[in-house]
């Protein structure tokens, strides 16, 4: 009996189809590189950044890289976690911390790991800014406000330990009450009547003071610039009109920050993160402001050494990278 050869080709055909969807589907998975992002708390600015930074990374490589964004109780946390992540790991940290780390200093003194050793550097992200917020309308006022306050700093952050720091340097901390809750609950506590201020520490505009301030008059405290000397950090001025009602210039300090990966990531990888970051950057300003204060002269804030893969994209454009960072 005659076989069909037509029949015989659709079936070649359906199968070589199926074939060829699989192969495309195991090469898409194999291409595809998956990065955990350690950003911050939900809420926080930082976290905010976290959103934007994964999708300007899977735009600007067609998904080859996807950032899978995690909540974070704080830096610390994200530096500590180096010792347990494995493969691409990113996390968003202080300098300081990096440092203290690898020292096997502060907070790290009783938790030295020789993967502190392998943290690497990549590019900035916008500096953390204190922000003490209260409910009032007078929009700016001094530090002096807080005294007899009843205030929220959250646990186990920076912007915690610096809004203690704080309290204690300028003789505040035995007339303030202090919240026992995470700092997301911030907004939602000023708002109903809870505490009478918070403290958060992010980059601003900040979402959790542009949430607060759009449903009750807010007021800012803004330091002295003998205050400012005082707390040994660097300036920072959040300009009138960030924040509804607040139409004043407010003074406060801010914390360089740097996002990290390890060696564990290769160095293609690194590159094409770092690449991808500095050519989408102008895009990402355009939807969110912070992003466009970012230059690559903020790399002298680093502490550690960079990923070679992102040096090897910082000499490729030219950009002047300090001895110790190589």
């Amino acid at each position: 009996m005659m076989r069909n050869p037509f029949r015989s080709f659709r079936r070649t055909l359906g199968v070589s189809a199926a074939t060829l969807a699989l192969v495309t589907a195991a090469f898409s998975a194999h291409a595809e590189t998956r990065v955990t992002y350690k950003s911050a708390s939900a809420g926080t600015a930082y976290y905010q950044m976290g959103v934007e930074l994964s999708e300007a990374i899977r735009q600007g490589t067609d998904g080859a890289i996807i950032l899978t964004l995690e909540e974070s109780q704080g830096s610390v946390q994200n530096v500590m976690e180096v010792m347990a992540r494995q493969g691409n790991y990113v996390f968003t940290t202080p300098p300081a911390l990096v440092g203290q780390a690898m020292a096997g200093e502060g907070v790290f003194a009783k938790r030295q790991n020789p993967r502190f050793q392998e943290i690497r550097g990549l590019f900035p992200i916008p500096s953390i800014t204190m922000h003490f917020v209260l409910a009032g309308d007078e929009g700016v006022t001094d530090i002096s406000a807080l005294k007899g306050k009843h205030l929220l700093i959250g646990r186990g952050t920076f912007g915690a330990r610096e809004a203690a720091r704080y309290l204690e340097l300028f003789g505040l901390e035995d007339s303030v009450k202090i919240a026992d809750a995470a700092i997301g609950s911030g907004p939602d506590a000023l708002k109903n009547g809870q505490v009478d201020g918070f403290a958060t520490a992010s980059s601003f505009p900040s979402p959790n003071v542009i949430e607060t301030a759009a449903s009750m008059p807010v007021t800012l405290i803004s330091l002295t610039d003998e205050q400012i000397t005082q707390t040994g950090a660097p300036r920072q001025t959040i300009p009138a009109g960030t924040y509804p009602g607040v139409d004043k210039n407010v003074e406060t300090t801010s914390l360089p920050v740097i996002a990290y990966t390890t060696t564990a990531m290769d160095s293609d990888t690194a590159y094409t993160l770092t690449k991808t970051f500095w050519e989408r950057r102008d895009a990402m300003a355009e939807e969110a402001a912070w992003w466009g204060s970012i230059t690559p002269d903020m790399l002298e804030n680093m502490a550690g050494k960079l990923h070679s893969g992102a040096l090897r994209y910082y000499d490729e454009i030219g950009v002047v990278v300090p001895d110790t960072l190589r």
